[in-house]
């Protein structure tokens, strides 16, 4: 019988071939929450903030699906021949009591993997939806930190940095919003995206006077009277309008990018 360090391994490879990718689960999470609006850039911009919380919930009951066709396939390839060596409830029993350290670590490992992947998701449908609306951006781009995206491009960055829009995704923030200061520090503007509904009054003064503007959606901004009085806090709907999309025309005058 195999070693439970070895189990566990054989768990992980089967699990990690069967799981979609973080994008592909935003991804159709994505065309699930658009459906019938596919081409309407016009509705899916007027509809960001619901969408984005939408899709968050979407990709996560995706994810659920597909983590549970892959863990029946990694049990059919891995648990299931150990099962098969004996046919009696002493030997199953047997089989799950040796290997209850590997099953005990991968089943850890799955929960922490979900805790980052809804981090990542948050990233991951921003970015699906920035590409649905053709907004050009560079995502991930070492600069003077590691912002989440650059708009609208690394290159213009390096050619004139105060012309660019920095923007960041962390789904929760404590204290981690601190982060995005040293991302990026000559940008025309800091925006942090974030799904939060509880950031302390103290930190939205200390992000206002470190430049930074806090992107939520409008439900969230219309639950906390301090969300609604802060100047720096802002909708996504908001964004487009009064910062993304000036920028645009700003940038295809000035040739720094070219759209179809």
């Amino acid at each position: 019988m195999p070693k439970a360090s070895g189990v566990q391994g054989e768990l992980e490879k089967v699990f990690r071939k069967n799981i979609p990718t973080g994008g592909v689960i935003a991804s159709v999470a994505v065309t699930k929450s658009i459906a019938g609006h596919e081409k309407d850039t016009a509705w899916v911009k007027a509809n960001f903030s619901a969408l984005v919380e939408e899709v968050q919930v979407n990709a996560y009951r995706e994810y659920q699906l597909q983590e549970e066709a892959a863990w029946r396939a990694a049990v059919d390839d891995v648990m299931l021949p150990l099962f098969q060596k004996g046919n009696d409830a002493q030997h199953s029993a047997k089989v799950i009591a040796e290997n209850f350290p590997a099953l005990d670590r991968f089943f850890l490992g799955l929960t922490q993997g979900r805790r980052v992947r809804a981090g990542k998701a948050f990233e991951l449908v921003i970015r699906t939806l920035f590409i649905l609306l053709n907004y050009p951006f560079t995502s991930q781009a070492v600069i003077n930190g590691q912002p989440d995206f650059i708009l609208p491009s690394v290159e213009h960055y390096r050619r004139n940095p105060m012309d660019v829009i920095i923007f960041t995704v962390k789904r929760t923030l404590r204290e981690r919003w601190r982060q995005i200061v040293t991302e990026g520090t000559r940008g025309l503007g800091f925006f942090l995206a974030t799904i939060d509904e509880d950031i302390a009054q103290r930190d939205l003064a200390d992000m206002l006077a470190s430049r930074i503007n806090l992107v939520v959606p409008t439900r969230i901004k219309t639950i906390r009277e301090d969300y609604q009085t802060a100047a720096n806090v802002i909708t996504f709907e908001d964004f487009f309008q009064y910062h993304l999309d000036p920028a645009m025309r700003r940038w295809e005058a000035s040739k720094a990018i070219e759209r179809s």
